[in-house]
């Protein structure tokens, strides 16, 4: 089945490289993460209909990835690992996993994985839809409706609303929402981050002194009601 979006979370260039012009060569889309926080606020920021996953990445562990994203979303997860073991396969597939390949692998065998997780579109599309009250958060589309009607919104202040949304009931730091919206040189940019999001809660009707969507930490960050 072709015309997925595809997220690969491998620290190794060469297997995303390789990964990236089978999967394109297939009609596929590909974003690509090299760690294990970057495939995590990929998978919230770029909704993905399946995600490859590594399990030995530098700065945490591919389980601990998994898990993470199982927090909110059910997209299919392949994992991708030279971990041979049937306990890491157990382990793997009861976090949450759909399928499990182990490298050195063959690009057919993974295709075939790929295509028998995206036969049924319909739940991978459906991960991508996010819930806040009346908001509903459309990623594939990048659409938000209120009730039914249409919120016209940038395309940063769609991927605030989406990131909060993404993370419900959970703070998220003023550092990473610039981080990964503005950029690293931005960090510290927080009149960027203010200014959007008094005009977030104009568009879609909140009040920041009794809010029904964006609760502000003061000096911290903000979280989106659950």
């Amino acid at each position: 089945m072709s015309g997925a979006r595809i997220l690969i979370v491998d620290d190794e260039r060469p297997i995303r490289r390789f990964l990236r012009v089978t999967l394109e060569a297939h009609g596929h889309a590909v974003v690509e993460a090299d760690t294990g926080r970057r495939g995590v606020e990929a998978a919230a920021l770029e909704a993905p209909d399946l995600v490859v996953l590594d399990l030995g990445l530098p700065d945490m562990d591919g389980k601990a990835v998994l898990a993470r994203i199982r927090e909110w979303s059910q997209v299919p997860v392949i994992v991708l690992s030279v971990r041979a073991g049937e306990a890491e396969k157990v382990a793997a597939l009861d976090a949450g996993a759909q399928d499990y390949v182990v490298k050195p692998f063959g690009a057919q065998e993974l295709l075939a994985r790929i295509r028998g997780q995206l036969r049924d579109r319909g739940t991978a599309d459906a991960a991508a839809i996010l819930r806040v009250g009346d908001l509903e958060i459309d990623a594939a589309t990048r659409h938000v409706t209120k009730g039914g009607q249409a919120v016209r919104l940038t395309r940063k202040e769609f991927d605030v609303l989406w990131m909060l949304a993404s993370h419900a009931g959970r703070l998220v730091t003023h550092r990473m929402l610039l981080r990964e919206i503005w950029g690293p040189a931005h960090e510290s940019d927080t009149q960027y981050l203010r200014v959007l999001i008094r005009q977030l809660r104009q568009k879609v009707g909140d009040d920041a002194a009794s809010p029904r969507y964006i609760v502000n930490e003061p000096g911290i960050g903000y979280r989106v009601m659950e």
